[in-house]
């Protein structure tokens, strides 16, 4: 939003100081988001590796001005090495911000079903690096792009051991990240919020993890389904919430849909951005039938909340 000063400049209605903006004039223009929005990649995940420039166009000129990028089917970064990809997407006016990786070994279940391509013959998937077996390289490929971010996507919390072993990998990993020049955070699912011997992962991850080193990427989907309110979370931590995902769930809880569909309140939660220490934000919808109808659907919604 323009500062008063600069709009009355702009508009050309000099007023005395101490007179309000007539009804008029505060219609005069919309009030703009604090900070730009972003796209969550893994959105794509089933399409954006069989037209990569393309499908990141059409990202573009539906007006996304950030990106964070997930794995991908055609290995690097969908493709790329890291600084050809940052390249890429700043010349469609874009910008990386965050980059998520496993924070442990993923294997597929032994009845999933393989990939395919578009002609729907199966296809090789190169292996899913992670944050325990290949830190190093990962971070100093984050660093090479330019990118201020690494995220750890996911780590197991289902037992005591489990958690242990995660907190010392984001722990060593932010580290690393601080050494690089990068920073480092956590994405949440809703597991962990379920407690395991009594306790649960998320708070012990806020509680042995660095503060400074180890922030946190909140998704606002999965926090609402686990039954926690962001707003506590930021205010019991805050400035630790630099990164959000931003999609909305279903009134019975059953999953992701697209912002300004479901039942979360946003505006509550942007109003509240600061405590959090939000700095970029991303819409994501985990690999819905129709991703470009879901990201259109929620990119103009959250900019009529955010302008509301």
């Amino acid at each position: 939003m323009y500062k008063r000063r600069k709009f009355l400049q702009n508009s050309g209605a000099l007023v005395l100081g101490g007179l309000a903006l007539s009804q008029n004039a505060k219609a005069f223009f919309l009030p703009q988001a604090a900070h730009p929005v972003g796209l969550q990649l893994y959105t794509l995940f089933n399409i954006i590796d069989n037209d990569v420039q393309g499908n990141l166009k059409k990202v573009a000129d539906i007006g996304f001005k950030e990106v964070e990028s997930a794995f991908s089917k055609k290995g690097g970064y969908y493709g790329m090495k890291p600084k050809e990809f940052a390249d890429y997407v700043a010349g469609l006016g874009m910008s990386w911000k965050s980059h998520h990786v496993l924070g442990a070994p993923f294997k597929l279940p032994a009845n999933a079903k393989p990939p395919t391509g578009p002609d729907g013959k199966p296809i090789e998937i190169p292996p899913m690096r992670n944050l325990k077996e290949n830190m190093q390289q990962l971070v100093d490929e984050a660093a090479e792009g330019g990118v201020p971010y690494l995220v750890c996507a996911m780590s197991p919390t289902g037992t005591t051991e489990e958690i242990k072993s995660t907190v010392d990998v984001l722990n060593k990993t932010g580290e690393a990240c601080k050494k690089a020049g990068i920073s480092f955070a956590y994405h949440n699912h809703d597991m962990e919020f379920k407690e395991v011997d009594g306790k649960k992962p998320y708070d012990i991850m806020l509680a042995d993890t660095g503060a400074d080193t180890v922030k946190m990427e909140l998704d606002l989907c999965w926090v609402t389904k686990a039954g926690v309110d962001p707003v506590e979370l930021f205010n019991k931590n805050p400035g630790r919430f630099p990164l959000w995902h931003v999609k909305d769930i279903d009134k019975a809880m059953t999953g992701p849909q697209p912002v300004g569909t479901g039942i979360i309140d946003f505006k509550r939660i942007f109003a509240n951005a600061a405590t959090a220490g939000m700095q970029h934000f991303f819409i994501e919808h985990d690999m819905p039938a129709d991703p470009f109808a879901s990201i259109t659907t929620s990119y103009g919604n959250i900019q009529k909340i955010l302008q509301a």
